[in-house]
């Protein structure tokens, strides 16, 4: 097996060692020494922009919220999905992934933040989430591992209750939540109902038609009255 270049590291604000490594042709972020992303399984990502963004491709300049940079590859699907005249925000809590977007990783998915209708905030989506009431008709997370915080303890409050209402909130009436996750979560899908979202949940495969492991898109829509449904 080829040695692991470090490119990167960084730490999260609740001391989670992240470094961006290579092996040959193939980009890994690590936490804690374990895999959190890799180059070569992308598709799962690609297809969170596509389900989520199918309404908002429609209108006349959307407006979408990315959380989560990673690699990059979810921003550049959105993107692609999206009209010209779009506006997406992506927020991203660390700092030294959206240098390392702009860096080494850059090329793998094309350069999107070099797309004139991105705009970059660095920090907590939460906070984002909090004080955009009614701005987005779309809102990706491609956050951690999904509802199971994996990389960062501190991404668990995207996901409970008071999280998941501020995404309701941000959204416009007919505006879609899509959540990136690993595994099954019966109590998240719960969660996005008493919320008032009408759920759908998408399996995939990390390299869609290539295989690869399985991986959920949640998908909660918010009715044009905003009632629960």
């Amino acid at each position: 097996m080829k040695p692991l270049d470090l490119l990167g590291e960084t730490v999260t604000p609740d001391g989670t060692d992240m470094k961006l490594v290579r092996r040959d042709t193939e980009f890994i972020i690590l936490a804690n020494g374990k895999s959190l992303m890799s180059s070569r399984m992308h598709g799962s990502e690609e297809a969170l922009a596509t389900f989520a963004c199918r309404r908002a491709r429609t209108l006349e300049q959307p407006c979408v919220l990315v959380g989560g940079l990673g690699m990059g590859f979810t921003l550049r699907a959105t993107l692609d999905f999206l009209p010209s005249d779009a506006i997406v925000i992506v927020a991203e809590l660390l700092p030294a992934v959206v240098e390392w977007n702009r860096g080494p990783l850059g090329p793998l998915a094309g350069h999107p933040l070099k797309d004139k209708r991105v705009r970059v905030e660095v920090g907590d989506v939460g906070v984002a989430l909090s004080l955009s009431r009614g701005r987005f008709d779309a809102v990706l997370l491609d956050v951690d591992n999904g509802p199971a915080p994996f990389a960062s303890s501190d991404n668990a409050g995207l996901y409970d209750n008071r999280g998941v209402a501020a995404a309701f909130a941000a959204l416009k009436p007919g505006g879609v939540l899509a959540v990136w996750s690993a595994r099954e979560d019966r109590k998240f899908e719960q969660r996005l109902r008493y919320a008032g979202f009408t759920v759908e949940v998408e399996r995939v495969r990390a390299r869609l038609k290539k295989g690869g492991p399985h991986h959920l898109i949640f998908l909660g829509h918010k009715g044009t009255v905003g009632r629960r449904q």
